[in-house]
C-alpha cells in the first residue's frame, strides 16, 4: 500500500476531492449535480484516485479549508442565471427580460424556473401540455415540484404525473431548448400595463362622481361581479368615510391648509345629508382646537344653503386634501378594516 502523501504535497483539486469525500462520508448531501459535467467528471476521477488519506493530512486539509472559508466575506452568484434568481422580483420586467433573452443568461434556464414561487410553477405544469409540464416537472427540485403538483386538480396532475413516463428518451439538449423557452414565458413577473389594482383605479374614478351616480353604478356591478365590487367598494373614498379612514390626531393637519369658506360648506352639507355624512361632519369637529371648531361653527351659521353640487366640490377638496397629506407623509390614513 502506498504510503500517504503530506498536506503540502497535494494540490488544489485533491484537496477539494478530500472536503467533499469527507462531507459525503459524513452524511453531507452537496448539490454537485449542479456544477458543469467536466467539473463533476474531473472530481469523481480525482476523488477514485485519493487513495489512503491518514488523519494528520486530513486534519490538516480540513483545517487549511475551514481557514479559506472563514476569511470569505461574500460569495456572489457564480453565473448570469444565479443573479438572475436572487433577483427575482426585484429587477424590473424589461432588465429581466433582457437577462433573460441574452445567451449567456439563458445557459442554464432551470436555475431561473427553480426560483419561480410556487403559485408560478403551478401555472407552468397548468399551462403547457402535459408532456412538457412532465419535463418541468422532473428539473425542479423535488419539494417545490411536489408542492406545485398538489395545486392541480385531480386530473391534471394524474396527466401530468404519467406523462413523466413518456421522458425518458427526450434528449438533454431538447429539455434545455425547452428550459429556455420555459423561462422566457414564466421567468419573470408579467409587465403590468396599471400599476394598481383595478378596483383601486375604479374607485379613484368614483371618488369624485356624485353619490347617487356612484351608488346607481355600484348597484349594477354588485348585480354583475359581487367580488368586484366590494373591491371597488374598499377603494372608495369619501367625506363619508372620514371617520374610519383618519386618526383624530391628523385632523388639524389635514385641514390646515384648507379654506375656511370651503369647510365650513362640506359640513353645513354633510349636516343636511345622510347620518354617515352628518357623523363625519361631528368627528371633524370635536377632532379640532376648540377655538378653531368655534370659529368654523360661526362660518356655518352664515351659510343658509348650500347647493348640493357645491357641497359636493367641497368635501371633495377635503378629501383630496387627506389623500395629498398622506402621500406627502403628514397625516396617515387607515385601511378601512384598521380602527381609528
Amino acid at each position: 500500500m502506498p504510503s500517504p502523501a503530506p498536506a503540502a504535497a497535494l494540490d488544489a483539486r485533491r484537496k477539494a476531492a478530500i472536503v467533499v469525500q469527507f462531507l459525503l462520508s459524513d452524511g453531507v448531501r452537496l448539490p454537485i449535480d449542479t456544477l458543469p459535467e467536466e467539473t463533476q467528471i474531473a472530481l469523481a476521477r480525482e476523488m477514485a484516485a485519493i487513495g489512503v488519506v491518514d488523519r494528520a493530512t486530513l486534519d490538516a486539509v480540513l483545517t487549511e479549508f475551514a481557514d479559506k472559508l472563514e476569511s470569505l466575506g461574500l460569495a456572489a452568484p457564480a453565473t448570469a442565471q444565479e443573479a438572475l434568481a436572487a433577483l427575482q422580483g426585484i429587477l424590473s420586467p424589461a432588465a429581466a427580460r433582457r437577462l433573460l433573452e441574452n445567451p449567456e443568461t439563458a445557459k442554464d434556464p432551470w436555475a431561473v424556473l427553480a426560483a419561480l414561487p410556487v403559485p408560478r410553477l403551478a401555472e407552468l405544469l397548468s399551462a403547457e401540455s402535459p408532456e412538457i409540464a412532465a419535463i418541468a416537472l422532473s428539473k425542479i427540485p423535488v419539494a417545490r415540484a411536489a408542492e406545485a403538483l398538489t395545486r392541480l386538480p385531480g386530473e391534471r396532475a394524474r396527466r401530468v404525473a404519467h406523462a413523466v413516463s413518456r421522458t425518458a428518451g427526450v434528449s438533454p439538449a431538447m429539455v434545455q431548448e425547452i428550459g429556455r423557452a420555459l423561462a422566457a414565458t414564466y421567468g419573470q413577473t408579467p409587465e403590468a400595463a396599471f400599476a394598481d389594482k383595478p378596483g383601486d383605479r375604479l374607485g379613484a374614478v368614483l371618488n369624485t362622481a356624485p353619490q347617487t351616480a356612484r351608488e346607481a353604478l355600484l348597484e349594477g356591478l354588485e348585480g354583475e361581479d359581487p367580488a368586484f365590487a366590494a373591491e371597488v367598494r374598499r377603494a372608495i373614498f369619501t367625506f363619508a368615510h372620514l371617520p374610519r379612514r383618519l386618526r383624530p390626531a391628523d385632523v388639524p393637519r389635514l385641514l390646515r391648509g384648507v379654506e375656511p369658506r370651503v369647510i365650513a360648506t362640506a359640513l353645513v352639507a354633510a349636516r343636511a345629508g345622510s347620518a354617515e355624512e352628518t357623523a363625519a361632519a361631528d368627528f371633524l369637529l370635536a377632532a379640532l382646537p376648540q377655538r378653531l371648531a368655534d370659529s368654523l361653527r360661526e362660518e356655518m351659521e352664515g351659510i343658509e344653503r348650500v347647493r348640493p353640487a357645491d357641497g359636493e366640490a367641497a368635501q371633495a377638496a377635503i378629501v383630496a386634501a387627506a389623500r395629498e397629506r398622506a402621500a406627502a407623509g403628514e397625516i396617515e390614513l387607515l385601511q378601512p378594516e384598521e380602527t381609528a
